[in-house]
């Protein structure tokens, strides 16, 4: 069957884009203070993410110095982050069930939100169908390359808005856990979520244009997600750096 993915991969600048995310990745999984320390620094690196993805989502980005979060979208992107590793397997063999999860983990506090909200993705407008086909991504039904899934995912995610809050937070952990799952970036050093912080107006109105579906849309999309994982890149340097030695 052909790869319903294989035609982005022709996209203007795309591939281009692609191979020098991987290579910047190589480079924070190659720095000397990862070789053997990359547990603390993806655990850096995993707060500074769900700080930025707070922010985007309206939240606050800043840690209280007494350690408790009061601020419900921080709250609930901090335990996201906390729990990504283990919802690894879960993306890998059943996504749908791992977004839920990360909705559960995500929306907890948030005003007005009940149990019942918690983990169900809205099914109207053919939303399940187009998540049952995300999933097929996920699980192995593409090979193009790492960076065009992870775009597609995080993409597709606030386009389809499954979940009625905490959308930002949910689909920027989905790009997160398939940067993981794929190898793109298995240890999770960088921060992608700066660089999506840092171009916010660019992020949303790219994040619109891959809405539309239009070939210049997604080619649009697929630069800024390049740029973000670049810039995320340079923040695991930056991670990496500071916890090197003297």
């Amino acid at each position: 069957m052909a790869d319903p993915l294989e035609p982005l991969t022709r996209l203007p600048g795309v591939a281009a884009d692609a191979d020098a995310v991987r290579e910047a990745l190589t480079k924070v999984h190659n720095h000397r203070a990862n070789r053997r320390g990359w547990p603390a620094t993806s655990a850096e690196a995993s707060v500074r993410a769900a700080r930025a993805s707070s922010s985007l989502d309206g939240g606050s980005a800043e840690l209280p110095d007494d350690g408790r979060v009061t601020d419900p979208v921080l709250a609930g992107a901090l335990r996201v982050a906390e729990d990504l590793d283990g919802l690894l397997a879960a993306w890998r063999s059943a996504p749908r069930q791992a977004l839920a999860r990360l909705h559960m983990l995500a929306a907890a506090d948030l005003p007005g939100i009940t149990d019942d909200d918690l983990g169900r993705p809205r099914l109207d407008r053919g939303v399940g169908e187009r998540l049952d086909g995300l999933a097929g991504l996920v699980t192995g039904g593409t090979s193009v390359p790492a960076p065009v899934l992870v775009a597609v995912v995080h993409g597709e995610l606030l386009t389809l808005a499954p979940f009625p809050t905490a959308g930002g937070v949910v689909a920027r952990a989905a790009a997160r856990l398939t940067a993981v799952a794929t190898g793109l970036d298995p240890k999770g050093l960088a921060v992608p979520e700066v660089g999506h912080y840092r171009a916010e107006t660019e992020y949303r109105e790219a994040a619109a244009a891959f809405a539309t579906g239009s070939p210049e849309g997604l080619a649009r999309w697929f630069a800024h997600c390049a740029e973000a994982w670049q810039v995320g890149a340079r923040e695991g340097l930056g991670i990496a750096e500071a916890a090197q030695p003297a």
